[in-house]
Formats: C-alpha cells, structure tokens, sequence
C-alpha cells in the first residue's frame, strides 16, 4: 500500500509519564511539564478566535491527552453516544496508526463530555469510504472541567489495548488535533493543529506526527 507523501508536517514529541503517577490519579499528571501545541484557523492557518491547547503525554498504560479551550459560548445539545457531536462544539483527535492514510480512529469530545468514537476508512486524499461506528475505544476516560474566564478543559486517557503496538519510545504515529467552536452569532470556527487548507478535516496528508519519546 502507498503511503501518501506529507508536507510541512509538525511533529510532537510526546513525552513519558512514570506509572506511578497514574497510580496516584490522573490529577496528579503535570501537565505544564509538557510541550503545548496551539490550533489555527484550519483553512487559513491564522490565529483562531478563541485560542486552544492541547498537551499529550504517555506511559506503558495509557496514552492521555488535554485541550485547554478558550470558550466564551457553548453550543452542545448531544447527549448519547456516536451522535453526530461534529455538527456542534467538539474537541477532536485523528490517529493513524499505519501511516497509510487508508485507515485512522476518529475521537471527538463534546463540551458535556459525550464520545463519538469510530474507525475511519479513507481513499488516502480525501474520502471517507467507510466509517464504523460500532468499533470503540474501549476503557477510555474522559472528563470535562471549567474554569474561570470562559475556559474549559478535557481530559481524555486511552487504554493502550486500543492501539496496534505497545506504547514505547520510538514509536510514531501520524495524528491531527482539531476543535470545531461555534460562536454566539452562529458562526462556525474549525481548528486544527495541522492546517487543512480546507473545512476538512478528513485529509490524512495534512497529519502531523507524534513522536513517544
């Protein structure tokens, strides 16, 4: 199978957490200890309107991830799971795990913390040719918090039986980080750390690299 080439692509190095601080919780993850990526404006690569983060880290159990979101209004109806949560706020994650850009997972958290989770089939340019919706990730943790000055938090923690390979250093994946945050007027902002040039976010030769380091 070809793998589609990739330009100007990011790589974060995502760093490891010892096991003991998970045994201690997951509030006890440091998360200022790790680098930060910022979103942009997904077609015009400018920044956005409200500013996101987003940090990752891992350990041989989970992988966990933060997006710390700017977030004056909230628009977020969903209450079960897989309902179609991209059609309002969200808080996305695409990892493919192969590199090929023919397969990937597709995370997505809403402001009130319901899941879409689904195992994505992609041509490699562009379209989605399948999408399962009963596949899951299985044991995964999510949590939403907010905090002063309209900001709100998720937390999202993988088991690592989710994933092909064994987390361990050297590994790479490609992935891309989004947000879609519609403002008080109905306008409707669509983020990424990886600029898709389009309001698109199904285009795995955009995707950057993590790097377990």
């Amino acid at each position: 199978m070809e793998v589609p080439a990739f330009q100007e692509s990011k790589t974060y190095l995502c760093r490891q957490v010892p096991i003991s601080i998970e045994d201690a919780g997951f509030g006890a993850i440091h998360w200022d200890s790790f680098d930060a990526i910022e979103l942009v404006d997904t077609v015009t690569a400018m920044q956005p309107k409200e500013r996101t983060e987003v940090r990752a880290c891992w350990s041989q159990n989970y992988l966990h991830i933060r997006y710390l979101c700017k977030d004056s209004h909230v628009v977020s109806d969903f209450t079960i799971r897989d309902e179609p949560l991209y059609e309002q706020d969200v808080v996305e994650l695409f990892i493919d795990e192969d590199g090929t850009g023919h397969r990937y997972l597709e995370l997505e958290v809403s402001p009130n913390n319901v899941v879409f989770d689904a195992l994505i089939a992609n041509d490699g340019e562009a379209e989605i040719t399948a999408t399962d919706l009963a596949w899951r990730f299985e044991g995964i943790q999510t949590t939403v918090e907010t905090s002063g000055d309209a900001e709100r938090i998720y937390f999202v923690h993988i088991p690592v039986e989710n994933f092909k390979k064994p987390l361990e250093q050297g590994l790479s994946w490609r992935v891309n980080f989004y947000r879609i945050d519609e403002d008080k007027h109905g306008n409707r902002e669509f983020q990424a750390w990886q600029a898709t040039k389009a309001i698109n976010f199904h285009l795995p030769r955009k995707f950057g690299r993590l790097l377990f380091i």
